[in-house]
């Protein structure tokens, strides 16, 4: 997505805070048949700026008064302070983004979001006021989060949060994030350099690995799964 921007920083770098998108919304959902709107799904809307600018949850407003479905995918607990708004809404649904059950990956692949316990509080958050909620694996992180006992790990902690709904989706383009995904390995995790390094070499061998083991794992499980690659 940074093609579309001006910027020169790397993705992940910058942000446009775009303060006028609630009343941009309002003035285009006159004009807009009903559907679905899908949020976090380029930019995560519960950011660490959304804290002080309160956008996603103005668009919130929004939408409930309008009664379009919503989706919300995120990596954060800050999704908690909207469900009094999220219980307005008719057809509503929220994600969980989690990539990794490791927390020294997990800070060093995901810098600025809130980690696994604070995500699975907030499944169990939701569900308890009655917010349907689902999880996204993925990327699933190669060596860190696709072998047997991570996934049957990650996949019992999930389990305890009452989700049933899963997405998961692999490590996609990993050849074009080489050089940044081989800076952060070089300096943390030397040993899985090879491994990774493996991957991009057959990646469609790979890919036919990581679904029998994924598939293998679920089966121990009463999830909803569904694979996306």
């Amino acid at each position: 997505m940074k093609k579309y921007t001006n910027h020169k920083e790397d993705w992940g770098e910058f942000v446009d805070v775009k303060i006028n998108v609630a009343e941009r919304l309002r003035q285009q959902i006159k004009k807009t048949r009903p559907g679905t709107v899908q949020l976090g799904t380029v930019t995560d809307a519960y950011q660490p700026l959304e804290e002080r600018f309160r956008l996603t949850r103005r668009c919130l407003e929004v939408l409930a008064d309008s009664d379009f479905p919503v989706t919300i995918q995120t990596k954060s607990d800050l999704v908690l302070r909207d469900v009094d708004i999220l219980r307005k809404i008719k057809d509503k649904e929220v994600g969980l983004t989690i990539t990794c059950s490791d927390p020294e990956v997990e800070r060093l692949f995901e810098p600025g979001t809130s980690n696994l316990d604070r995500r699975l509080d907030a499944l169990k958050g939701l569900r308890k006021m009655g917010i349907p909620t689902y999880v996204f694996f993925g990327p699933i992180l190669p060596f860190f989060s696709d072998h047997a006992d991570s996934l049957l790990l990650l996949f019992k902690r999930l389990q305890k949060t009452g989700v049933r709904k899963i997405y998961l989706d692999k490590m996609n383009y990993l050849k074009g994030k080489r050089k940044k995904i081989s800076r952060i390995l070089v300096d943390n995790f030397p040993h899985a350099l090879r491994f990774y390094d493996g991957v991009v070499e057959r990646e469609e061998k790979y890919t036919e690995w990581l679904k029998a083991t994924l598939a293998s794992t679920l089966s121990r499980f009463p999830f909803e799964p569904e694979i996306l690659f």
